[in-house]
């Protein structure tokens, strides 16, 4: 970047160094950003820094760990953090722009950190960047925050999108959608990427052997019925196939305790920071990555798109996609030749379809070009983050 780094402040719910896909993607764009100029603003503090992201400064509009909604008393939890914690957060925001001075204004809106964010930052004369990642009604956060909860959340996502100097969202299906509703048009699909050096592994073929057939399955189980389904559709064949298959999991969550898990050809992991995980996919054979078969969710079916698509694009994985055909992921899946595509809930169709995939003696052979060109065409990190970066300079020079 030519000109004059500016004063940058991200203002979100996670901290710098939370997991998830979400803060992945943060960081990657913010990678080579100078320390000196990097600010944050959270409802979390970090709970290490095992990622490596630093900051010149992070303040926490804390949120008391048994006050957030979760399982128990969600309705009134959401309805305590509206009225006392809201406010009292807006004023901290208002507190942390005057403070820290930034020039520009990174927004996620996440969770709870929307409200105060949305209450403040358009009635100042900052230049503000929003990258919608989620929406904030799709069910998953209904039955965290309630419906009316969850709703005026999304309405304030919206609206904080409207006023953005400049936007961004994290697939094409949710581009269109926000554009139709907002009016505004995103500069780009922001997501994480590729970097140079994962292109360049991909372009030397590297082939995966037919020792053993491992498939990885990188972060949180959303959609866990269809994931038990698979688990049901891959039992039935799996002493009949050629080689031994065995389930990697990665990420914070355990799921030893299902009823669905078989310790005897499932293996938990845990959570890999980008290069240790990188180097544990590309020991794979396969990467998974459902939606829900339903769309009974279709907020986050149709509009969310998980980080470990690319994690597995980067690694040069074959993806097995499972979805409703109106799902994200089955819509990117089914744009590029990169493996197995299922949209059908029948567990003898599944079985059949994963018995010929799984058989293929080389996956990653077969599927190379494919998953180079869904990278390159996609999910290219430095395209990306020299678009996003401009959007900061945009915002920055923005007549005060």
């Amino acid at each position: 970047m030519a000109e004059r780094i500016p004063r940058l402040l991200i203002a979100t719910e996670f901290p710098p160094n939370a997991s998830g896909g979400g803060p992945a993607v943060v960081r990657q764009m913010l990678r080579e950003w100078p320390v000196e100029n990097l600010f944050w603003w959270s409802c979390f503090p970090d709970r290490d820094t095992k990622f490596g992201q630093k900051v010149a400064a992070h303040r926490v509009a804390r949120i008391p760990a048994k006050l957030y909604p979760h399982r128990h008393w969600c309705g009134q939890k959401s309805w305590l953090l509206e009225k006392i914690w809201t406010p009292w957060a807006t004023r901290h925001f208002r507190k942390t722009l005057d403070t820290l001075r930034p020039d520009v204004v990174w927004v996620i809106p996440h969770g709870w950190s929307i409200p105060p964010v949305a209450d403040v930052l358009p009635q100042t004369n900052i230049g503000f960047h929003v990258t919608i990642q989620d929406y904030m009604d799709n069910k998953g956060y209904i039955l965290r925050y309630g419906i009316k909860h969850s709703k005026r959340l999304s309405v304030l996502a919206d609206r904080l999108y409207a006023n953005a100097t400049t936007c961004d969202a994290t697939s094409r299906p949710m581009i269109d959608d926000l554009q139709a509703r907002t009016n505004r048009e995103a500069t780009q699909m922001l997501h994480t990427g590729l970097e140079e050096d994962d292109f360049e592994r991909l372009a030397t073929g590297l082939q995966n052997s037919l020792g053993e057939i491992r498939i990885a399955y990188a972060g949180t189980i959303v959609v866990e019925r269809d994931f038990a389904f698979f688990v049901q559709a891959l039992k039935r064949i799996r002493k009949q196939l050629p080689a031994p298959v065995r389930l990697d999991f990665f990420g914070d969550h355990s799921y030893c305790s299902r009823g669905w898990f078989d310790s005897a050809w499932m293996q938990e992991h845990g959570n890999f920071p980008p290069a240790e995980l990188s180097r544990a996919l590309r020991s794979c054979t396969w990467g998974f990555a459902p939606m829900g078969l339903t769309d009974d969710d279709p907020r986050y079916n149709r509009f969310s798109f998980p980080t470990k698509f690319i994690s597995y694009l980067a690694a040069g994985l074959p993806i097995i996609a499972l979805g409703h055909p109106e799902s994200s992921v089955v819509k990117m899946a089914t744009s590029y030749s990169m493996g197995l595509c299922v949209t059908i809930g029948d567990v003898a169709s599944l079985s059949a379809q994963l018995f010929t995939a799984l058989s293929d003696s080389n996956p990653g052979l077969k599927y190379c070009a494919g998953i180079q060109h869904c990278a390159a065409i996609e999910f290219d990190a430095r395209r990306m983050r020299a678009i996003l970066w401009e959007c900061f300079q945009k915002c920055a020079a923005r007549p005060k």
